[in-house]
């Protein structure tokens, strides 16, 4: 099933999103920040496919979204006023992250 994301929006500490067909997620800042995918937060294999998890600190500012971008028809760009931005968000991770 694709996804088709109609409306994304910031609601206090929330990102509020509404997929085509009525399916709403409401996600908490401070999760989002935390859960971002990119490598330098999660890790990235090495040579031999392990995953070494970087240790991540997180300012003041690290949980205030500034701006949001969508990336093609799949995902959001966040940007984060501690000025992290590499982490791109499918559709299907932020799907399955209101899951939780």
């Amino acid at each position: 099933m694709t996804l088709i994301l109609e409306k994304a929006t910031v609601i206090g500490d929330e990102f509020a999103l509404l997929f085509e067909g009525g399916f709403e997620a409401y996600l908490s800042l401070p999760m989002l920040r935390r859960a971002c995918p990119c490598a330098a937060c999660q890790g990235e294999p090495d040579a031999m496919g392990r995953v070494l998890r970087p240790v991540v600190e997180h300012g003041p500012r690290a949980f205030e979204l500034h701006k949001f971008e969508i990336v093609g028809g799949y995902a959001i760009q966040l940007f984060w006023g501690d000025g992290h931005s590499t982490g791109i968000y499918s559709y299907a991770y932020l799907q399955k992250l209101a899951a939780l």
